[in-house]
């Protein structure tokens, strides 16, 4: 029988490279990407796209972004975070022992499955949470990816706490982050009429297929949705923008940046009582399962 395939993580906060077998990696993934508190399914959806993600880059001989040359990941969302052994441990010396066991099960039940199209490991993109649709892949990367498809998603927004959120900037700290100068104001204008002014300054031109913010006009330079997510250290690229005062309203819709699949409306799916291959194959279009051992030889 050949050996289990094993994974070498680096520990950024550490630098210790961290050597273990495929499924106790995985574990260590789940632990740090998704709450344990999740439906089965979904932990077990999370599971085979977190072994699918390491599998594709292990296929591939990939170790970009790796600081250490002896490692094949990081800990970190530049791979995917990773929680190591001594973290694990922790979990079960603060009674945390049922949570472990419920994601060790997840991973168990799902043992060396991968997702794969046309016969090779898929990008087994993810994030948190959509604002109802997810997002096509060129639309936020510039690939056009045939399984990373823009698919509805509606489970978020009666379960994820956080689907909805405003933050307030003051308008000056927003236009300054965004490298433009604010307006002048003029001193014989009503309120009401600086307000009808200002908001002109914001006005959505275009928007994804999976209903975010494709180009915006602020303050007469164009943006893409992603820059002012990022510029702005908003929580999506679905959002609306309202004057209030001297203040800026952002209000977005989901976490993340929308491709793949959405965590918590694979938790909304398993809530339905899909289960987690009916889950993936929503998120992810026209993909197949197979053992990761047909892909990799150990």
């Amino acid at each position: 029988m050949a050996p289990e395939l094993s994974v070498r993580v680096h520990l950024t906060h550490t630098g210790v490279v961290e050597t273990l077998p495929l499924e106790e990696y995985v574990t260590g993934v789940l632990a740090a990407e998704m709450p344990a508190e999740f439906e089965l399914e979904a932990l077990k959806a999370q599971a085979i796209a977190a072994r699918t993600f390491i599998i594709r880059r292990l296929a591939a001989g990939d170790t970009s972004g790796v600081p250490a040359l002896d490692a094949d990941v990081t800990d970190t969302v530049a791979h995917q975070a990773y929680l190591s052994k001594q973290d694990l441990e922790q979990w079960v010396l603060s009674g945390k022992s049922e949570q472990l066991a419920k994601l060790e099960r997840a991973v168990q039940e799902t043992s060396g499955l991968i997702m794969t199209y046309q016969g090779q490991p898929i990008t087994a993109s993810f994030f948190s949470a959509s604002g109802g649709y997810t997002e096509n892949s060129e639309e936020y990367w510039t690939t056009q990816i045939p399984y990373l498809r823009s698919v509805p998603s509606p489970w978020e927004a009666t379960i994820d706490p956080g689907f909805k959120e405003t933050v307030t900037l003051p308008i000056s700290e927003m236009f300054g982050k965004l490298g433009l100068r604010v307006p002048a104001r003029s001193a014989s204008t009503s309120v009401e009429q600086e307000t009808r002014t200002m908001n002109k300054l914001f006005k959505i031109l275009s928007v994804t297929t999976g209903h975010k913010v494709k180009d915006i006009s602020i303050g007469g330079k164009v943006f893409t949705g992603r820059e002012v997510r990022e510029k702005l250290k908003l929580r999506s690229s679905q959002f609306t923008l309202a004057l209030d005062g001297e203040n800026v309203n952002i209000t977005t819709y989901g976490y993340g940046h929308g491709v793949g699949m959405s965590q918590w409306g694979a938790n909304g799916m398993a809530k339905e009582g899909y289960t987690c291959t009916q889950i993936l194959k929503h998120y992810y279009t026209g993909i197949s399962f197979r053992q990761a051992s047909h892909i990799l030889k150990s």
